[in-house]
């Protein structure tokens, strides 16, 4: 989907009046770059603000609210729902350059950060210090900040320290009316009103700009390990899941991968790579160097009973570092196989997850598209993904693919999921949004949007709109 609306109208002039007009392009080529994110969909905006500093986020908003301008706020732009994608056109608003890390304070357990950062960044920078800033989703390196704060980003590590709400102490948010909302602040305790970050952590970019985020960090565990394992099926290795968080293990990360993607990456990666089995375990632990070894042998243990062909331990940094990067490679694996990835990061209860495979299986024999599961499993987060020829050149394609997402969708409805664990409902799972939540739920939905938006100018076009 492409669409172009209107360049260079009258407003841009009297914009740049306001505001640093080198921070103002209506250039084809930059508008064209800053339309789209990972998804298939792009939008023009009539000009791109690639603002610098608060000031030139509140005076662009407070331009747009008066004249009922749409804006659409653009982090990294790495997202896969279409979330920042300008779908009325207007002002594409990048806060990509605001990118300073203002403060680490391991005396407060705190962090200060502009949006713009790159979460990577922010990682290492903290662990340089001997802490610890937990939420990683696979795009840790090129996905910044205000983008996870604004679609809740979780990862491998969330199982065990929760997801990127967990880690907001305090935000600085422009609203769409150019007000700044200062809310919470550096204490790691804090029940002094309604819960406002809440509010703004996930929305997407419907109801104001995060200019600025206080978030909390923790002590990094000394040392990790790691075993993965590989099994005759897919319900052997959910069985194991099930089984290593019965016996009351609480792994830093617990990863499952199903017999497509295995067969994907052997064949991008070599036969060799991953040892003769139908489905994957990763289970990574951390904590006390000392008592970790002693952890990881027990573990072995366990998951030998479970049934695994093979299983093999990761107990250096660098060990485990290559088993995460085989990990990130099941990715590129799905991608050379030449198909487009349709990668639907949905959530299914823990006890679902062989109902899942099953249903994805059973998917791909009616439709004939193929069907590669992996993910979370320790959360029930597994991103299926519909592998699909030709997707945006050809239409047949196009419509079958779409036809079957649906049917995917309806299932984790109707079996008590959620069709979006990470990545947001953007665009792309718009169609699915109301019959995913209450007629009362959506109501408050669209109440809170028109009373701290009442314009309908920040991001329209998305999932609380009709």
């Amino acid at each position: 989907m492409a669409v172009d609306l209107d360049s260079n109208p009258e407003w841009v002039a009297d914009l740049k009046q306001i505001i640093d007009p080198k921070i103002v392009s209506t250039d084809d080529e930059i508008r064209a770059e800053f339309g789209t994110d990972r998804w298939h969909a792009m939008a023009m905006p009539a000009a791109v603000v690639q603002a610098e500093s608060v000031d030139d986020v509140q005076a662009t908003m407070r331009f747009a609210n008066e004249r009922e301008i749409p804006v659409t706020t653009r982090g990294a732009g790495v997202g896969y729902v279409g979330g920042c994608v300008p779908l009325k056109g207007g002002i594409l608003l990048s806060v990509a350059k605001m990118n300073r890390i203002l403060e680490i304070n391991p005396k407060d357990g705190v962090a200060v950060i502009e949006p713009g950062v790159i979460l990577n960044d922010l990682v290492e920078a903290v662990r340089e210090k001997g802490w610890y800033y937990p939420p990683d989703p696979a795009s840790l390196k090129e996905c910044s900040v205000g983008g996870t704060i604004a679609t809740n980003a979780g990862g491998p590590r969330c199982l065990k320290y929760g997801v990127t709400r967990h880690y907001i102490l305090g935000l600085e948010v422009v609203l769409p009316d150019g007000e700044l909302l200062v809310t919470g602040g550096r204490c790691h305790k804090n029940k002094t009103g309604l819960d406002l970050i809440g509010m703004f952590v996930g929305s997407e970019g419907l109801l104001g700009v995060v200019v600025k985020a206080t978030l909390r960090i923790i002590p990094l565990p000394e040392a990790r390990m790691m075993l993965t394992a590989t099994y005759p099926s897919f319900a052997d290795a959910a069985k194991a899941v099930e089984t290593i968080l019965d016996s009351r293990w609480q792994p830093s990360a617990l990863e499952i991968t199903d017999s497509f993607t295995l067969q994907a990456a052997r064949d991008y990666l070599g036969a060799d790579t991953l040892p003769e089995g139908e489905a994957h375990l990763i289970v990574e632990i951390d904590g006390r160097k000392d008592s970790l070894s002693t952890d990881l042998a027990a573990l072995h243990q366990l998951v030998d009973a479970t049934g695994a062909i093979a299983v093999d331990e990761a107990r250096s940094e660098e060990e485990c570092d290559a088993v995460w990067q085989l990990r990130r490679e099941f990715s590129y694996s799905l991608r050379a196989t030449g198909l487009i990835k349709l990668n639907e990061d949905i959530v299914v209860p823990r006890s679902k997850l062989v109902e899942l495979v099953n249903f994805a299986h059973q998917l791909q024999q009616d439709t004939g598209i193929a069907v590669a599961c992996f993910g979370h499993a320790g959360d029930g987060n597994i991103h299926t993904n519909l592998m699909v020829e030709d997707y945006e050149t050809n239409a047949e394609n196009r419509a079958k693919a779409d036809a079957a997402l649906d049917v995917l969708f309806r299932w984790i409805i109707e079996n008590n999921g959620q069709i979006t664990g990470e990545h947001g409902v953007g665009m792309a799972k718009k169609r699915w949004f109301k019959d995913a939540v209450s007629p009362v739920s959506f109501a408050m939905h669209r109440r809170l949007k028109e009373a701290i938006d009442p314009k309908g100018i920040l991001n329209p076009g998305k999932f609380i709109d009709d």
